[in-house]
């Protein structure tokens, strides 16, 4: 039987934010949302590891005091790919990079360990992300909830900020897509390296920069709600959050 993957899983933090500066430091329930981010992936099953990569060493000291792990990566780069990609290369022993978002406080550990499932037994997987479904109608139709359509197999066949199946017969179902990825290490190393793509262009979306160059990559669908922070009414609802959930 082939031996269970080996799955490091990278938040990639970043100080520097358009409509919120600071935003990994910015405070939920007494502690750094990067922190917040962390203590959650660490409640996967399924990985071996949990680091912060970022290019900030503000950001680095918050995690470590809270007893976390970072590491300093270069600030030049283009995308946080590219900074994950820094990454694997210090871990030559593991299989699977799992990038988890630094402004996803309440990302769902069962949904960490769906995604490092998925490549167990199957050796050809390259990468893997996720959804869930949307089922309002002004969602569907906002151009910032990106839409992924899959076979049926679970494979993604396009990825869009436009309403995508079009609803020509009521009833179908919408996909949101939910930016967290899990790649082979090899294949991450080579993707980094790929030249943008026309449709990746186009959408703005370089996941697409993998279906482009024949990539499949997989969908695992979840019913988790997932609440990115990226303005200050995002932070506010999540801190709400945190404080029921106390």
């Amino acid at each position: 039987m082939e031996k269970r993957a080996t799955v490091l899983c990278v938040i990639p933090a970043r100080y520097a934010s358009t409509r919120l500066p600071g935003k990994p430091l910015k405070d939920i329930q007494g502690k750094p949302m990067v922190v917040r981010v962390y203590e959650r992936a660490k409640k996967a099953q399924r990985v071996a590891d949990v680091i912060v990569a970022t290019d900030d060493h503000r950001i680095a000291d918050a995690v470590k005091s809270h007893g976390g792990k970072a590491v300093m990566t270069r600030v030049d780069h283009p995308t946080g790919t590219d900074r994950l990609a820094e990454v694997a290369k210090q871990f030559p022993d593991v299989d699977v990079i799992l990038n988890v978002q630094g402004d996803e406080p309440l990302i769902d550990p069962a949904v960490i360990d769906a995604l490092a499932s998925a490549f167990d037994g199957d050796a050809d997987l390259q990468m893997a992300t996720a959804c869930t479904e949307i089922r309002c109608r002004d969602a569907q139709d906002d151009p910032n909830n990106v839409k992924v359509v899959m076979d049926q197999k679970g494979y993604a066949l396009y990825f869009s900020r436009s309403l995508m199946p079009y609803p020509r017969k009521a009833g179908g179902h919408v996909f949101k897509h939910i930016g967290i990825y899990a790649y082979r290490r090899g294949f991450l190393l080579a993707y980094a390296k790929m030249e943008p793509t026309p449709l990746e262009q186009a959408e703005s979306l370089e996941q697409l920069r993998a279906l482009e160059n024949g990539c499949k990559i997989k969908v695992i669908e979840t019913d988790h709600e997932f609440v990115g922070v990226d303005t200050a009414e995002d932070l506010a609802k999540v801190n709400a959050i945190y404080a029921a959930m106390k």
